[in-house]
């Protein structure tokens, strides 16, 4: 699938859609100052210019696929690549940032696993990562399937923009696989009464159906690890 082919499905999602601040993930940052930080998918650039604002980051650069969302990024962050991050030239060297974000971006590319690998490269030993995704084990989906349907929709998990999906269980896969460590992984959405009900009646590893969003951390290792 083609950029072009696929942007005609992102029509009508809004400004909205490209804005935003990842406030949870700044407050992991917190602590640090005069970050160099690279968020894949960065829209318009609100999360980077909030970074920036705040001290934590002293280099906020961005890779955005959407031209209008990239030049308003332009003007707030260091530097922004305008292009699809799996076939863009991307300037940067290796070992070059100290935090990498992708947020809702992974589940829209063709090849996620070769993504998360070359962000692993450009990351100092150290380095974290924040990401998150839809998680296709979500009860609305599994009702879903047992339907025997498998409908896309205008937002949300099944979003027709998504080329993959995943669970909590394969996402931390992904990132383990690519040399990642100190994985950890929990439910974005916040649970509503009846979710939490349930939270404490579900064994653990039945818990995942009641996440519609996977939000991960994860730690470049300090010193190679042997695979």
């Amino acid at each position: 699938m083609t950029a072009d082919v696929s942007a005609l499905w992102y029509r009508g999602k809004g400004g909205q859609y490209f804005s935003g601040v990842r406030a949870d993930i700044l407050a992991r940052l917190e602590p640090a100052t005069g970050l160099k930080i690279l968020e894949i998918g960065c829209g318009d650039g609100s999360t980077g210019a909030e970074a920036l604002r705040r001290g934590l980051a002293a280099e906020y650069c961005g890779v955005e696929l959407f031209e209008d969302a990239a030049n308003t990024a332009s003007k707030e962050l260091s530097t922004v690549v305008t292009g699809n991050v799996e076939n863009c030239s991307l300037p940067w060297p290796d070992e070059y940032f100290d935090a990498v974000i992708a947020s809702e971006v992974l589940e829209h590319l063709l090849d996620p696993w070769a993504t998360v690998a070359n962000l692993h490269r450009l990351m100092k030993p150290g380095g974290r990562i924040f990401a998150s995704s839809p998680n296709v084990c979500f009860h609305r989906v599994i009702r879903m399937l047992l339907k025997g349907r498998f409908d896309l929709e205008s937002k949300g998990v099944m979003d027709r923009t998504h080329f993959r999906w995943f669970t909590p269980a394969t996402y931390e896969e992904m990132f383990r696989e690519a040399g990642f460590e100190s994985i950890e992984t929990a439910p974005l959405n916040t649970f509503g009464w009846k979710a939490r009900v349930f939270s404490r009646v579900l064994p653990p590893s039945r818990r995942v159906l009641l996440w519609s969003q996977t939000n991960l951390a994860a730690r470049k290792p300090s010193s190679p690890v042997s695979r």
